[in-house]
């Protein structure tokens, strides 16, 4: 299994790490915060974008910095050319795939040059639209079933570089939906269609459903987000290899209390402001 299982091993040996909630702050009390400058505090509130984009509420913030980092592993892969197609998942639900997902894209998006174009795949159990602010909208599943134009459904957002689609309704057919030749056209066409952009893709959990294991054959990278004291080794090996393990960029583990603690006090240090 290479770099994820020696990953996997490592998290054994340390023994079982402490699971922390990332540190984010509520709208309401942006106001109060000092480390966030008066711009990024108007621009929240503003565009409605939830507090759990710490790229945009809490931009100084170690978790910030991560996915920054993250962000530059996307920008220049080891190996390879630089993917432009990312699904994002999960062995499990509430490993927080989604927290991800839109974080990288914002992420991506406040960089110089990079376009993103964001879609929720998440048929089963969409939230992308609630981070970013909307509410009731039309997408992909419209668009899928012939419903609705691909141009009336993507949005932009609030951030100049950033778009949206959302997965639409909610049908009763997703695992159909997602492996039919309309999904494979709509991939190829905004692969083809986009090609100054990131197409970032929140994926189903792939244990509980088939979904993530169809998109997976139609993306150029994986990043697979796995919660600490959470996942059993073993349905994560399975995972990444019925995926493609060639395919997978990176994991990422979420709520790594001890490692967070290892460097927060010479970050927090760092980047005090005087």
């Amino acid at each position: 299994m290479g770099k994820i299982s020696d990953a996997l091993e490592r998290r054994r040996k340390e023994g079982s790490p402490k699971v922390e909630r990332l540190p984010t702050r509520k709208l309401q009390d942006l106001n109060k915060i000092e480390d966030i400058s008066l711009p990024h505090r108007e621009f929240i509130i503003r565009s409605g974008f939830s507090h759990k984009v710490v790229t945009l509420s809490a931009p100084w913030s170690i978790e910030a910095e991560y996915f920054k980092v993250l962000k530059s592993q996307v920008l220049f892969p080891v190996n390879g050319g630089r993917p432009r197609t990312i699904m994002v998942t999960s062995a499990f639900p509430g490993e927080g795939k989604t927290f991800v997902s839109v974080n990288l894209a914002v992420s991506l998006a406040l960089g110089i040059n990079e376009h993103v174009l964001l879609v929720d795949c998440d048929f089963r159990n969409p939230n992308l639209h609630q981070l970013l602010g909307y509410s009731g909208l039309e997408g992909l599943h419209e668009y899928l079933t012939g419903k609705r134009e691909l141009h009336d459904l993507i949005r932009r957002t609030k951030i100049e570089k950033l778009s949206f689609l959302s997965s639409g309704s909610i049908p009763p057919n997703p695992t159909e939906l997602v492996s039919s030749t309309t999904m494979k056209e709509f991939l190829e066409e905004i692969k083809g269609r986009y090609q100054d952009r990131f197409i970032i893709i929140d994926a189903p959990p792939c244990t509980v459903t088939a979904e993530a294991n169809v998109i997976a054959n139609y993306v150029e990278g994986i990043i697979f987000v796995v919660m600490a004291q959470k996942s059993p080794r073993e349905p994560v090996e399975k995972s990444v290899e019925n995926l493609g393990k060639n395919k997978v960029l990176g994991v990422v583990f979420n709520g790594y209390g001890k490692a967070y603690k290892r460097y927060h006090k010479y970050y927090k240090k760092y980047y005090k402001r005087h």
